[in-house]
Formats: C-alpha cells, sequence, structure tokens
C-alpha cells in the first residue's frame, strides 16, 4: 500500500512539474521577452478572427493547439510550393511543397503563437500565399538563414 502512495505521489509531482514548466513558457509574463522592434500585431477586419496560420509542425496536432491558445480551432489541409520541410523549418525549395494545416486565429490567439515559437528569437512570423490561394501566417526559423 506504501509503494502505491509514492508511486501516486511520484506521479502527482511529474503532472505539476509538467503543468508549472507549461504555464511558465506559454503563458506567463516570464521567460520570453521578445525583442523591441517587432511589428505590432495589426486588427483584422472584424477585430476578432482573421489571421491565418500555416502549421507543418507541432501546431498541426489539435493538443498542442489548444494548450498554446486555449483551443483546437478548426484546422484543414493545405499545401506551401516553393518550400521544402527541413527539421523544424521550411527552406526555399522551387520544387519543394510543405503540406500542412492553416486555422484562424484572434490577435490574442496570434500574439500566444508568437510567444510558443519564440518570435523574433528562434523565429520570424512570414506572409506566405498557400496552394489554396489563402494568404497566411507562417513561422520560419531565423538561425538557419543567418549561417
Amino acid at each position: 500500500m506504501r509503494y502505491l502512495q509514492r508511486a501516486l505521489l511520484g506521479l502527482l509531482a511529474v503532472c505539476l512539474v509538467a503543468a508549472g514548466y507549461l504555464w511558465l513558457t506559454l503563458l506567463s509574463p516570464w521567460g520570453y521577452y521578445p525583442p523591441e522592434d517587432l511589428p505590432a500585431i495589426e486588427a483584422t477586419m472584424d477585430g476578432e478572427r482573421g489571421h491565418q496560420v500555416f502549421a507543418y509542425g507541432t501546431l498541426t496536432r489539435p493538443w498542442v493547439r489548444c494548450i498554446v491558445m486555449g483551443r483546437a480551432g478548426q484546422a484543414r489541409p493545405d499545401a506551401l510550393a516553393g518550400y521544402r520541410r527541413d527539421a523544424l523549418d521550411v527552406i526555399p525549395d522551387a520544387t519543394g511543397r510543405t503540406v500542412g494545416q492553416v486555422f484562424e486565429v484572434s490577435r490574442r490567439e496570434l500574439a500566444r503563437l508568437d510567444r510558443y515559437e519564440r518570435l523574433g528569437i528562434r523565429y520570424e512570423r512570414e506572409l506566405k500565399s498557400l496552394e489554396s490561394g489563402e494568404l497566411a501566417w507562417v513561422y520560419r526559423r531565423i538561425e538557419q538563414r543567418r549561417q
């Protein structure tokens, strides 16, 4: 019985540490200091939703979007022509095609995604035209292009 109690306490401790880490890295006001020169997120026509985001990595998973943005949202398949996936980035390639998902977010949700992707530190957000003809924000790694 004592072994079971210790195992449950250990599991509870792991869950609390994981929850604390997620809160600290995704939602807290500490830990992410964006560069001062980042442009402000502009309002869309309706003021709320309207920013399209193309995801090709972890953000294609609904549970990740739910943790980061507070909701999973409705994602639909799309692709980014002229780019190929290279680990955690998409790089220009005339014959390349990156398959992913596009979903709509609000200004606040886009700011949360910026925090998750560490905008200005690890990634930059670029407006790209998708195969569907839709314009969407695409997060691209900064380090690889600066080498």
